[in-house]
């Protein structure tokens, strides 16, 4: 798609976790993660001016948290394990700890234009990848009620990574009924398992979202 209009006035730009952990480097680094602050760069600019909102989020984990295979004796990264009340946790490397230099934003990530800055993954029991929901599908981290307050009826969404945190926000969203549009160039996954990139923004375009580069935005 190679171009869409949008109303800042009902807009917001979510950035979603570029942080130092994810970026190369990085203790759980995605392949060119860094690749997307240029373009996040130029649209928040362009949004803020023009009376667009933009919001980053942070993941900001505890030490010892629940999804680091480090917690779990004998477990290592990619592994996943079924916790009390939830199936199927990935077990990462420890990252974005609390305070960390991996937690912090990418120093080229210009956050000037930011109004929000949501952390997530806090609780040490319970993993975050959404914006909008924690891992447990039920509890809220109060994005959509300040999104509302604003009256943001569309969200653009670029950032770290495709496969995770910016797809479960993406499908998070959709099912709030925000009109969604990913932008192609200011996205990067992880790709593990194979295949989980394109299975992503498949699933996200049978749901309703839009993919569209950041210059296309107008």
């Amino acid at each position: 798609m190679a171009s869409l209009t949008v109303d800042p006035a009902l807009s917001a730009l979510i950035i979603i976790d570029v942080q130092n952990d994810f970026c190369p480097g990085g203790a759980l680094a995605v392949e060119g993660g860094d690749e997307v602050i240029e373009p996040l760069n130029r649209l928040s600019a362009r949004l803020s001016a023009s009376g667009g909102k933009v919001i980053a989020t942070q993941d900001w984990h505890p030490g010892g948290h629940v999804s680091f295979a480090s917690s779990h004796p004998g477990k290592n990264p990619g592994e996943t394990i079924d916790l009390q009340d939830l199936k199927g946790q990935v077990l990462w490397p420890d990252h974005c700890v609390q305070g960390s230099k991996g937690a912090q934003f990418h120093q080229n990530l210009d956050l000037d234009s930011s109004c929000l800055i949501l952390r997530k993954g806090f609780r040490p029991g319970l993993d975050s990848y959404s914006a909008f929901l924690e891992n447990d599908r039920c509890t809220q981290t109060g994005l959509h009620g300040f999104l509302q307050e604003l009256g943001v009826t569309t969200l653009l969404m670029g950032g770290l990574a495709t496969d995770y945190c910016v797809y479960y926000s993406a499908l998070d969203a959709l099912g709030l009924q925000y009109r969604v549009i990913i932008l192609e160039d200011a996205v990067r996954g992880v790709g593990q398992p194979e295949g989980s990139i394109e299975r992503a923004l498949g699933s996200l375009k049978e749901a309703g979202a839009l993919l569209c580069p950041s210059s296309g935005i107008l």
